[in-house]
């Protein structure tokens, strides 16, 4: 905290934020939080996530709301001013995880809207430079036939449409609709990807470039002790590339890779030329076009601790793995870490959810993470007559019963002759595939036995586990928001938020 107090502001990042900020709703909460970020010794919080449609999953909320609450509670704690930041990842490239939103459909599965990108697949430009298009009017107007009846979807859908234009980027409309949600709390939002900030990037690209092979050493010996002590390693460390993409071929291009060619030279990975470029040449280009250099995941928290004097970085289960990695880059670079504060975790149980629960008598965890047919068979033997087995129990009877029949007559039948132990190790794998079929059957027809209680059970699957996921990782704002009310569903979730905890929760609205 003390490190994070002892850095200022630059004056040039200070005016790019201002003028990035003014471009949002009015909020003298966010006019209050930049003018303390102006003072020495004020730190910030900082989360970040990729621009997804109509925000994207509710743990974009969720991390944003964390960061609020963090913020609040290390301002408490220590009396220094400290202001939440939200970085925006339009650096990114990777389309497919963000051109679509997921709604539940109470009468059905998850709805999904999604743009109509053909490239999306094989994009590598920063998401920074990608418009709407015209495919997002028909992503809107599925969005209002699907949620126009909910109480509060008039007023949400219409901030919703004004935002989503074809003319918009997706990181500008993501940010009108998020900045609006959260402006009573004075969120501050950065988009590094912006002409006047690519000097400020520059030292920190010709850091990673000139150091990329101790970093990468460094880095590959922290991911191997990570591996020996049992953690999963999230980021893949290539071997002496520098932490940096390039992009060769336009400001507005795609970015790649750099890895070591040969003393002196750096090829472009995937790029479909297989061109190399001097160590000089992209020195050069770090003078004259810095916007060319953008970050990979692992030098974006290098960046955002050299222009912001960050206390804390609230991120998810994911990130906070790959900050495990940080601690060589870290040293080399001779910054301190800052504090890593997992984001909250919600599910959330609205009125129509509790309802179905307690039709089947189920809690939300008898739900989450079992296969639908087990529940379905669940719910069908429970309180039945003793003659209606679970098909596990009848597979056993079915199959011990005749496997100790067998057993006690194959000793006199192979004394007979030894040829027919074959026959004997045949008949019993043959039986085993027809109990097993059989069971499967039984299983079928217990799961297709109350056709009310399928239904009720893919409904609360969909709200509850959609696409066998947690909740918040796949459905989007757009159905809350709408049944009720974006700032009513905010503040339930801000109020929920507990100052460095990531345990889960349920929400009921």
């Amino acid at each position: 905290m003390a490190a994070a107090a002892s850095r200022t502001v630059s004056p040039a990042l200070l005016d790019v934020l201002g003028a990035q900020n003014a471009r949002l709703a009015p909020s003298p909460a966010r006019e209050r939080n930049l003018a303390l970020l102006a003072q020495p010794g004020t730190v910030a919080v900082v989360t970040g996530q990729q621009m997804g449609l109509f925000l994207g999953p509710l743990y974009t909320l969720y991390k944003a709301a964390s960061a609020i609450v963090t913020a609040r509670a290390l301002q408490e704690e220590t009396g220094r001013p400290c202001v939440p930041v939200f970085w925006l990842q339009t650096e990114d490239h990777d389309l497919p995880e963000i051109d679509h939103c997921v709604i539940p459909r109470p009468g059905g599965g998850p709805c999904r809207l999604a743009l109509e990108l053909p490239d999306a697949a094989t994009s590598r430009a920063p998401i920074a430079h990608r418009h709407l298009g015209p495919s997002v009017l028909p992503a809107l107007a599925a969005l209002r036939a699907e949620l126009e009846a909910e109480p509060h979807a008039a007023q949400f859908l219409s901030l919703l449409e004004r935002a989503y234009r074809p003319d918009a980027t997706l990181a500008g409309a993501f940010t009108e609709v998020l900045s609006s949600l959260f402006a009573e709390e004075g969120l501050l939002f950065l988009d590094p990807r912006d002409a006047r900030l690519a000097p400020l990037a520059a030292p920190v690209h010709r850091f990673a470039l000139q150091e990329a092979g101790p970093l990468s050493s460094a880095l590959a010996a922290r991911a191997e002790a990570l591996t020996r002590a049992g953690y999963t390693v999230q980021v893949h460390i290539r071997p002496g590339s520098p932490l940096s993409f390039f992009s060769p071929d336009a400001l507005d291009g795609p970015r790649y890779r750099l890895d070591p060619a040969h003393e002196g030279a750096w090829s472009l990975v995937g790029h479909p030329d297989n061109g190399t470029l001097s160590q000089d040449a992209l020195h050069a280009a770090l003078e004259h076009e810095p916007l060319r250099f953008t970050t990979s995941a692992l030098l974006r928290p290098l960046l955002q601790d050299t222009w912001l004097p960050t206390a804390a970085y609230v991120g998810g289960p994911g990130e906070l793995a790959y900050f495990a990695q940080l601690a060589p880059l870290y040293a080399h670079a001779g910054r301190p870490m800052p504090l890593a504060i997992p984001r909250a975790r919600f599910r959330v149980l609205d009125d129509r959810t509790r309802r179905w629960l307690g039709k089947l008598e189920l809690r939300p965890d008898d739900v989450v993470g079992v296969p639908r047919d087990t529940l379905l068979t669940q719910l069908a033997t429970r309180g039945a007559p003793e003659a209606l087995e679970t098909p596990e129990a009848l597979e056993a009877r079915l199959f011990g019963a005749f496997s100790a029949e067998l057993e006690r007559v194959a000793g006199p039948v192979t004394a007979l002759d030894a040829n027919l132990q074959d026959a004997v190790r045949r008949t019993q794998g043959t039986v085993r595939v027809a109990v097993s079929r059989l069971t499967g059957r039984y299983r079928r027809a217990l799961a297709r036995r109350d056709a009310t209680a399928a239904e009720q059970v893919d409904r609360l699957r969909t709200f509850l586990f959609p696409e066998d996921a947690p909740q918040e990782r796949v459905l989007g704002l757009p159905y809350f928001a709408c049944r009720v009310g974006a700032r009513a569903f905010t503040q339930q979730v801000l109020d929920a938020c507990v100052p460095f905890s990531g345990d889960s929760k349920d929400l009921t609205p």
